[in-house]
């Protein structure tokens, strides 16, 4: 295996792990049963939406492994294909758009103007950009505003996430 392809599945997996474990889980909080969320949506472990049903119920060990699958699977690999040299790119910035997209949508995230100034080289602008992200339901919400941004007393937001990892 090349030197630069060991570098990319070693960032890869810093990514992933970054993300889920740094920025995720904390913003999202783990609910062991289903749950309408600020808009509505059936939400259950860690703000998965996909296949949930009222009054389901899932153990500790299940929202580990829904989350570790999904957020492989569904934002990294999508990423990956809408933003060439994704797995190339600062790891710090792969960990803010994969959460970004766990919360938002991966084509979203693809057709944002964060994703424009990523392919560009355009880091630290990309990192900003995320922020706009801010809204649910249309209105601006201080947890997504917190999330997106620095964050608060117990949790690191995706820009000061982001931006440490450029310095």
């Amino acid at each position: 295996m090349s030197k630069r392809a060991k570098m990319a599945l070693a960032g890869a997996a810093t990514a992933v792990a970054l993300a889920a474990g740094v920025l995720i889980k904390p913003w999202e909080g783990r609910e062991l049963v289903a749950y309408r969320d600020a808009v509505g949506v059936l939400t259950i472990c860690y703000g998965e939406t996909k296949g949930v049903t009222p009054g389901q119920r899932a153990t500790p060990v299940q929202c580990e492994r829904m989350l570790a699958e999904r957020v492989q699977r569904d934002f990294y690999e999508p990423l990956r294909q809408c933003i060439a040299g994704f797995d190339l790119k600062p790891v710090s910035w792969q960990a803010a758009a994969i959460s970004l997209s766990y919360n938002v949508g991966v084509s979203a995230v693809c057709r944002s103007t964060a994703a424009r100034l990523a392919r560009e080289g355009k880091y630290r602008e990309s990192c900003e950009a995320m922020t706009a992200f801010n809204r649910a339901g249309g209105k601006v919400l201080r947890g997504l505003v917190l999330r997106r941004e620095n964050g608060d007393a117990t949790r690191i937001g995706e820009r000061e996430l982001c931006l440490e990892g450029l310095r």
